[in-house]
């Protein structure tokens, strides 16, 4: 009981987290609409230079979504832990998986703080400081690939007569992997849907990276609910 009634502590930090990353996504100028790679060192230095308070504000706020976003995922390894496995090899990978991506969404934050932080300096030095924030946060998704495809084949070995997720679980992983495999190829495109601002590298990729957070948490939540049911019916 006390494991699950920790498990449902870190569980109700995931609300906390939704609410940081959709104010820190609107608060950002550079979100909506996104910048674009092909604007001139002069067009980027003039964003940096009129939009510098709520750069900083904003990403801020994104350090914190990123941290936060880790306990959830160490909940789907120990969730994983629990199914029928010859070996925690996987749950061990999915733990491995889950300090990737927070660490280089803080890199990309820490490359949009400082072209924020110094607004008067060479625009092509902020240039280079916003290529590298967009660059980061783009292609970063390589973590976020493994650690579905990890979660999905988990979940498609699992042999437990009630398996910890559903089937349909794994199928929307997958699913998910496959929306975020084309921000990888986002450092090759200046325009288009590959660019940091196209269709695909930026909307498609965020909006995935939303559901996966909405669909994964109310699964993970009703799957400790109903565990917790469980060793209360046990218990008595």
């Amino acid at each position: 009981m006390r494991r699950t009634d920790g498990e449902l502590i870190l569980f109700w930090t995931l609300p906390a987290v939704a609410l940081i990353w959709i104010s820190a996504f609107f608060l950002f100028p550079g979100f909506l609409h996104p910048m674009s790679p092909t604007m001139s060192a002069a067009e980027v230095a003039g964003f940096y230079r009129d939009e510098a308070a709520r750069i900083r504000y904003s990403m801020i706020l994104f350090n914190w979504f990123g941290v936060g976003l880790v306990p959830v995922v160490v909940l789907l390894a120990l969730q994983v832990r629990r199914m029928a496995h010859r070996t925690p090899i996987l749950s061990y990978s999915l733990i491995a998986c889950a300090g990737g991506p927070p660490a280089l969404f803080l890199i990309a934050n820490m490359f949009w703080l400082l072209g924020a932080f110094r607004p008067d300096r060479a625009p092509e030095l902020t240039m280079l400081f916003n290529d590298l924030a967009w660059i980061t946060f783009s292609v970063m998704v390589s973590y976020l690939i493994a650690q579905c495809l990890l979660l999905a084949l988990a979940i498609y070995w699992d042999r437990n007569d009630t398996p910890v997720f559903r089937p349909w679980v794994a199928h929307f992983n997958v699913a998910t992997a496959v929306a975020l495999m084309p921000a990888a190829f986002t450092a090759l495109a200046l325009d288009g849907p590959f660019a940091w601002d196209g269709l695909l590298s930026f909307w498609l990729k965020n909006i995935a990276i939303a559901t996966w957070i909405i669909v994964m948490g109310v699964v993970l939540g009703q799957t400790i609910m109903r565990q917790r049911r469980s060793a209360e019916q046990v218990s008595v």
